[in-house]
């Protein structure tokens, strides 16, 4: 049974051509379910698919990724739908999950704040990658602003360590 991971990275340049190269060479390299790219072309959230973390870091040696392989777990969306899809978003919020959450709790927790999100229709909450060692998660929005997303999330009462405005770069 395969695995999701999240791999970031760092495009070299830094440019729109930079992160579209970067992007395919990812799509050849592994199964890549979807990447998101940050407005200023500084990262790409890479999620891929594989066996383990080490069959992954191989893969994508080459490419010099900015971390190791780490698994996720998809939360939110179906990844049948997102791999067909590979849906774009418009805003990434990384959330360093404090070490005393689990993942029960973490699972717990969202399946009962995120009904919330209806009292803000001008946001749309789009799914979540949360890391097996609860390192983090990533969870995607759609949003006409960063600022809609902040009150989103103080609306769930959940933290923002990064926010990024994403481009939509696609293969």
């Amino acid at each position: 049974m395969s695995t999701l991971f999240l791999v970031e990275f760092t495009p070299s340049p830094s440019t729109a051509e930079g992160s579209r190269q970067l992007l395919s060479d990812i799509a050849a390299s592994s199964d890549l379910v979807e990447a998101q790219i940050t407005a200023d072309h500084a990262r790409v959230f890479a999620i891929v698919e594989g066996n383990d973390a080490e069959t992954v870091a191989q893969q994508l040696e080459a490419l010099r990724p900015a971390s190791e392989p780490a698994a996720v777990r998809l939360v939110g969306a179906d990844l049948a739908t997102v791999k067909a899809a590979r849906p774009e978003a418009g805003y990434l919020v990384e959330w360093d999950i404090p070490s005393h959450i689990d993942m029960d709790t973490y699972l717990t927790r969202k399946a009962e704040k995120t009904p919330l999100y209806s009292s803000i229709p001008e946001v749309s909450f789009l799914r979540t990658y949360v890391r097996e060692d609860m390192g983090k998660c990533l969870c995607f929005y759609d949003a006409p602003d960063a600022d809609a997303v902040l009150r989103a999330r103080e609306i769930v009462s959940t933290p923002v360590n990064r926010l990024h405005a994403l481009t939509g770069i696609v293969l």
